[in-house]
């Protein structure tokens, strides 16, 4: 590792942490936040979130099945047209950059599937997974959970 952020700002840390716990906590489903937070970290290359991440998914009752074929939720089968809106949202969200937008079609279906509450939820999650992430790669954070408990 780089440069531990966590230790050098720990009030910062904490601060994201409670938005993390208040978001495991609120109105979207966890199953979907984790599934997002899985898919989010792959395409970030986050060793140290996807250890995280994808115990966390199976412990909020994803299948093994389901998160062995995540990288290619468009085309596999089972995920639900909430999971695929809430995952569709989060790539197109994860993927910002060259001027690219959230697609009409995917907020769309974002907005059919979810409730205000959990929109907002959704985009705030996305949000945070994806600023952990920045952070951790930034800073070569190992996979090793042991280093640090709660970040991610």
């Amino acid at each position: 590792m780089r440069f531990d952020p966590y230790a050098a700002d720990p009030a910062s840390y904490r601060h994201f942490g409670a938005v993390a716990g208040g978001l495991a906590s609120g109105a979207l489903d966890p199953a979907i936040l984790q599934l997002v937070d899985v898919r989010v970290s792959q395409i970030n290359g986050c060793a140290f979130c996807l250890a995280m991440h994808t115990p966390g998914a199976r412990d909020a009752g994803v299948p093994q099945a389901k998160l062995d074929v995540l990288a290619g939720w468009e085309d596999a089968e089972g995920f639900t047209a909430r999971e695929r809106a809430a995952l569709g949202l989060a790539e197109a969200m994860t993927r910002f950059g060259d001027g690219n937008r959230v697609p009409t079609v995917t907020w769309d279906r974002a907005r059919d599937e979810f409730n205000d509450a959990e929109l907002g939820a959704l985009l705030w999650g996305i949000g945070l997974i994806n600023l952990w992430n920045r952070v951790n790669v930034a800073v070569e954070m190992p996979d090793d959970l042991s280093r640090l408990s709660g970040s991610g």
